[in-house]
């Protein structure tokens, strides 16, 4: 059981550590090219801006899922009820 655990914790971990390291790594692309778009076309920028917001919103819903999955494997462990029964 112990093991089951601490192999969980760790794929928890993992999940959060790389979502995070994907959504830094999703804007800080996003911004540079939104500054750059910016810098090029001036008149686009406030068009650029509103779809970087919306791209930055879905960038941000990838890692919200994977905390949900992360505290659903944390709290609700599945393999749990399969050691028991």
């Amino acid at each position: 059981m112990e093991l089951i655990l601490a192999n969980t914790v760790l794929g928890v971990l993992l999940v959060l550590g790389m979502g995070a390291l994907g959504t830094a790594i999703g804007f800080g692309i996003l911004g540079g090219k939104f500054l750059e778009g910016s810098a090029r076309q001036p008149e686009l920028a406030p068009k650029l801006q509103a779809s970087m917001f919306l791209v930055a919103g879905l960038i941000d819903a990838v890692t919200m899922i994977g905390i949900g999955i992360g505290m659903w494997f944390t709290f609700a462990n599945p393999y749990l009820g399969q050691l028991a029964g």
